[in-house]
């Protein structure tokens, strides 16, 4: 248990190092203090989204899914003896989906009650849902909600959701 903490410490940091250098630091914007962003009204947070992490037992499988589902390429890797990290964005926004592949990892990660999930907004959700679909990927749909999950090699789940301006094609 020690040595999986230690290791999952040395990735993380690896993986923040490596982050910072190309993602963290943006220009600043006029009166606003580094890290900091004006909102309606002008309050300031000091934080804002930056990625979500998923630990993958096979990093190439997880890649080509994540491109052929969700069209998320590859923006970073950091690659080490005993890991790699691999961050998936979209183009569209900052937000970024840290991939951690350990090197030595052969069993499947014990994901509990899968009481947590990441969430993806298109614009099309009908091309979307019929894509999910094809790829044999859906898990849940909530037609009452509008929304449906799909569920990735490593069993973690994804919420698809509606733009909300846009009429509900799939249902």
């Amino acid at each position: 248990m020690a040595e999986n903490r230690r290791k999952r410490s040395a990735v993380f940091s690896a993986g923040i190092a490596e982050s910072e250098k190309k993602h963290y630091h943006r220009e600043r914007k006029a009166g606003v203090p580094k890290g900091h962003r004006k909102r309606k009204g002008e309050t300031m947070s000091p934080f804002s989204f930056n990625h979500f992490n998923f630990n993958v037992l096979d990093l190439e499988r997880s890649m080509k899914f994540y491109e052929e589902a969700l069209d998320l390429h590859e923006l970073s890797r950091n690659e080490r003896d005993d890991f790699i990290i691999v961050f998936l964005g979209d183009d569209s926004t900052d937000f970024r989906l840290e991939l951690t592949y350990m090197k030595d990892r052969t069993e499947p990660y014990d994901l509990g009650e899968q009481e947590y999930h990441l969430a993806l907004r298109t614009e099309d959700m009908g091309a979307a849902h019929a894509l999910h679909e094809k790829m044999g990927c859906i898990c849940f749909e909530n037609h009452g909600m509008g929304i449906y999950f799909i569920e990735d090699p490593d069993g973690y789940w994804i919420e698809i959701i509606p733009d909300r301006t846009k009429p509900i094609t799939w249902q």
